[in-house]
């Protein structure tokens, strides 16, 4: 998809959160979400506080001038819990003033911008322009977070053909010691063909499901509902997702 296009869909996500939200009372917002040690409230502050980062790294490919993602991990950690404990409105106006200051600086970072280098705040860099699908990652993965109602099936189809495809695309380039329980497999999404062979050999082991059900089972945003193991057998634990991407477009110069 054109980064234009996922702009738009990033702030029809980021509503869909917000009216989550808006349905939640106090005391729920203090009550667990699907991560653990976070209530729905720190995931709602990370939500806003991942949109003010990665306006960062846009901002510093404007300028030219190196903006890390965060100063530091402890520093993030730090906002999220200082932030975790306000009210439904506070967090509701943080969540979508957030969104709305990422996708102004986006929809105006002259075209020279695009290609220019930023870094994740793990070290490893990427476009400019990829900046807006690892924030699709994140409204969509941290929406279902919240545990409260949207899931996997909710997703919209743009973002699981895009993100299960980059998804297996990624696993497939990780080294094996990366791959944990999921070495040796074989995965395939059934309705689009895709495939990702983590040192697979014939007559290995094979998982295949939807890509709806592959990226909800392979983000760790589902129990793996769905997705079929031959021989059958429990499920192997996939690794920690999103993974960093396998690569770019020639054009992009990485």
């Amino acid at each position: 998809m054109d980064w234009r296009d996922v702009v738009d869909e990033l702030d029809a996500g980021v509503e869909r959160i917000a009216r989550t939200l808006e349905g939640l009372a106090d005391d729920a917002l203090r009550g667990a979400s699907a991560l653990p040690g976070w209530s729905r409230g720190h995931v709602a502050t990370h939500i806003a506080r991942n949109a003010d980062s990665l306006w960062n790294l846009l901002k510093g490919a404007r300028t030219g001038t190196e903006i890390p993602q965060y100063p530091s991990l402890e520093r993030r950690n730090a906002d999220v819990a200082a932030g975790a404990g306000r009210g439904r409105d506070e967090l509701v106006a943080d969540v979508r003033a957030t969104q709305a200051r990422f996708s102004e600086q986006a929809r105006s970072l002259p075209g020279s911008a695009w290609n220019a280098p930023v870094r994740a705040m793990t070290g490893w860099p990427h476009p400019a322009w990829y900046t807006v699908f690892r924030r699709w990652n994140e409204v969509e993965a941290h929406h279902v977070d919240l545990a409260a109602g949207y899931g996997p099936a909710d997703w919209p189809e743009p973002y699981v053909r895009w993100s299960a495809a980059a998804t297996l695309a990624d696993m497939a380039a990780l080294p094996k010691d990366a791959l944990g329980e999921v070495a040796g497999l074989r995965i395939t999404a059934t309705d689009s063909g895709e495939t990702a062979e983590l040192g697979w050999t014939p007559g290995g082991p094979e998982a295949s499901g939807s890509a709806r059900a592959l990226l909800g089972w392979l983000s760790g945003r589902s129990d793996g509902a769905g997705v079929h193991l031959r021989p059958d057998g429990p499920l192997p634990v996939p690794p920690p997702w999103p993974h960093e991407p396998s690569g770019f477009p020639e054009e992009s110069g990485f």
